[in-house]
């Protein structure tokens, strides 16, 4: 199998795993909430297979980008209402109730009652009339069950969405409940794989001074270094952390320097010349030193909550610094998502873990931005509403969402570009 095809099953699998579950948070809470949840979907675009249970349809779409939860009633339920003249089939059950209105004119319903509507109300009123047969002398009203399905134009079957079962009908603390619920899944998701991956590197990484030989052919170790070693310092300059060691490090590549070093209370100086290696095109110095790892099991139990948090507020530190500094270099989509899954590749499963958890932080914190749009655009108009006591209305939503829509289309169509540019051009 080529390396190419490799990273794009990786790229699949790993941008599916992020939004299933990130999707997946809205779903099941939704569900709990009592909000009926139409479709749930995984993919864009075209669908290639669906299933319907339990008054929702799961699908399986054709573009591997994105996905969605429709929950009715919502900003993302594009139901469109039957229009005057609209052919449709229609299936009773022996009270003469609809269960089905089929509006794809693939004939699916072969003993459907053909009806010419002139009206409905699917919402309220539950109810549809139309000329049955062609026959426009008579108009016939048909009492629409209240868990009746619809066969959408493109053949997908979803459920109807009575008023009472709407998203905006919900409480605003479900509402609230449900818009946050993506976030806490992908923290979910990155704590349970940092966690995953501290048990099979068989330790956390310490972030100390302390420090282990390279299993490779190292400069310390033959200058008489050894395992959990403390550097106290490099050249003089104190290090307290694996951070400030590597650093010091890398800027002395082919030079000589002095180490301080700590093992068993002792104390001493050990000199040795680094070697350099090229990494990004930038020379560095490497002596062989890696860093050391907690291997305790209370360490790799909680990793994934340290490490998620180490991340989160490094992450956090970026994201504050690009409103004084903004550039397009430091936004990445899914071209640069796919360029970064081919490294993690190299790095194997444990690189594609790591990265997965990092990717699953990286959509937490975006989604935490009250962008419209976004769960955080939406968080916002919750509390908003919790403030004023009334929702924001329906026209002042909408804008503010495609307005948030707009700005996000154009900001991915530039990120997009740029990463192209930056990975496969330059």
């Amino acid at each position: 199998m080529s390396f190419l095809l490799i990273t794009i099953i990786s790229f699949i699998i790993i941008f599916g795993i992020l939004v299933f579950v990130h999707e997946f948070g809205h779903f099941i809470v939704a569900k709990m909430s009592g909000i009926m949840v139409r479709e749930f979907s995984i993919g864009m675009g075209p669908k290639l297979f669906y299933y319907r249970h339990n008054h929702t349809t799961y699908t399986l779409r054709l573009l591997p980008i994105g996905g969605y939860v429709r929950m009715a009633g919502s900003s993302d339920d594009e139901d469109e209402e039957i229009q005057p003249g609209t052919p449709v089939r229609l299936q009773t059950n022996d009270q003469g109730v609809v269960t089905r209105i089929d509006l794809s004119n693939k004939s699916q319903l072969f003993q459907g009652i053909p009806l010419d509507v002139s009206g409905s109300d699917l919402e309220r009123g539950l109810w549809i009339e139309g000329y049955e047969n062609g026959d426009d002398s008579e108009k016939k009203r048909f009492s629409v069950d209240h868990d009746a399905t619809i066969i959408e134009k493109d053949g997908i079957e979803v459920q109807i969405a009575p008023i009472d079962v709407q998203f905006q009908s919900a409480p605003l603390y479900k509402r609230l409940l449900v818009n946050c619920a993506g976030i806490f899944n992908n923290v979910v998701l990155a704590i349970v794989a940092f966690m995953l991956l501290s048990f099979m590197q068989g330790g956390v990484p310490n972030n100390s001074n302390k420090v282990n030989l390279s299993p490779q052919v190292s400069i310390a170790k033959k200058a008489g270094v050894q395992n959990n070693s403390n550097i106290l310092a490099v050249d003089g300059h104190k290090t307290n952390t694996w951070n400030d060691v590597g650093t010091m490090i890398q800027k002395r590549p082919d030079k000589k320097v002095t180490l301080t070093v700590k093992h068993d209370g002792k104390i001493k100086n050990i000199s040795m010349t680094t070697k350099s290696q090229t990494v990004q095109k930038q020379k560095i110095g490497v002596i062989g030193i890696e860093q050391a790892m907690d291997t305790s099991f209370s360490a790799k139990l909680f990793s994934g909550f340290t490490r998620t948090w180490n991340m989160t507020t490094e992450l956090g530190g970026v994201l504050g610094s690009m409103f004084t500094h903004f550039s397009l270099n430091d936004l990445g989509g899914p071209v640069a998502i796919f360029a970064e899954t081919s490294s993690a590749s190299k790095a194997g499963f444990l690189g594609l873990l790591s990265f997965l958890a990092f990717l699953s932080i990286n959509l937490a914190i975006v989604n935490v931005l009250p962008i419209p749009a976004l769960d955080g655009g939406k968080i916002l108009l919750n509390i908003v509403e919790a403030i004023r006591r009334k929702p924001v209305s329906e026209k002042t939503e909408t804008i503010i969402t495609l307005i948030g829509f707009a700005i996000i289309v154009v900001l991915m169509v530039l990120v997009t570009w740029n990463d192209i540019e930056r990975y496969f051009i330059r």
